[in-house]
């Protein structure tokens, strides 16, 4: 189960006992933002892609969207995501869960600068009813980071 692979991951940091589950879905941006009870800005949300024919991850904030020239500057290809019955195997947490904890090992991680809005995010935790809440700090101090980017435009409405 994801969860419990997110949260070993996490105890390394002695944070496994922070992993909040709800008894409701939290799979999309607003359903986490009603279920944690913040602003959908502070849901950190993790979008998965294809880079040079291997998986990374983006972890951006909840009211930001990857803006395609940004992306292209950055990674020097269009933006893919990764189809939905790919997630799970080739990140390692299905659709709704994933997180930047416990990723299959050749998975790169990368933060989005929209994440700085908010001094404290909730990112996923491996399933579709959990989080954790962490500073920008902790987190980019937990995850496997490739590096800061900035590739994300607020979305508009």
């Amino acid at each position: 189960m994801s969860i419990e692979r997110a949260k070993q991951y996490l105890s390394q940091y002695g944070l496994e006992n922070e992993v909040m589950e709800f008894a409701v879905s939290s799979a999309t941006v607003a359903e986490a933002a009603i279920a944690v009870g913040c602003e959908e800005r502070a849901i950190a949300k993790t979008l998965s892609f294809i880079v040079e024919e291997k998986p990374i991850v983006i972890v951006v904030s909840g009211d930001s969207k990857v803006d395609n020239h940004k992306y292209k500057e950055e990674f020097h290809t269009k933006a893919k995501m990764i189809s939905f019955e790919d997630v799970e195997p080739l990140i390692g947490h299905a659709v709704g869960g994933v997180c930047p904890f416990g990723l299959e090992e050749d998975v790169k991680v990368y933060l989005d600068e929209s994440l700085k809005k908010c001094p404290v995010v909730y990112p996923a935790c491996g399933s579709s009813n959990s989080a954790i809440k962490l500073t920008v700090e902790q987190l980019e101090s937990i995850v496997s980071l490739e590096k800061w980017v900035d590739v994300c435009k607020e979305m508009e409405g």
